[in-house]
C-alpha cells in the first residue's frame, strides 16, 4: 500500500514514516502544501495523510483542490480539536 505523509513538522514526520514503514507500507513524504498537492495530483497513492497548518497552502485548501480531480481516501492530521474544523474537513471531502 502505498501512502503519501503530508506533514511539515519535520520529527512528527519522521516518526509516522518510520512506523509506517515498520508496519509494510511505501510512504512517500512531502513538507509543504504546494508540493503536496502536487504530489497527491500526480501520484498513485492508496491514502493521503494531510497536516491542517502546512506552509504555502493549508491542508483545507490542499484537499478542495485535490477532490476537483481525485477522491483518494485523506486523514486529516491535526492539532487542532475545534468541531468546526472537523466539520470543514468533511465537507471538503476527508474521510476522517
Amino acid at each position: 500500500m502505498k501512502l503519501l505523509l503530508i506533514e511539515d513538522e519535520k520529527r512528527a514526520a519522521a516518526y509516522l514514516e518510520q512506523g509506517l514503514r515498520e508496519h509494510g507500507y511505501a510512504v512517500e513524504l512531502v513538507y509543504n502544501g504546494p508540493d503536496g498537492l502536487h504530489a497527491a495530483v500526480t501520484g498513485d497513492h492508496d491514502l493521503i495523510i494531510l497536516d491542517v497548518m502546512l506552509p504555502g497552502v493549508d491542508g483545507f485548501a490542499v484537499l478542495s483542490a485535490l477532490r476537483t480531480s481525485k477522491q483518494t481516501p485523506v486523514l486529516m492530521l491535526t492539532a487542532r480539536g475545534q468541531t468546526d474544523d472537523k466539520v470543514k474537513g468533511f465537507e471538503l471531502g476527508a474521510d476522517d
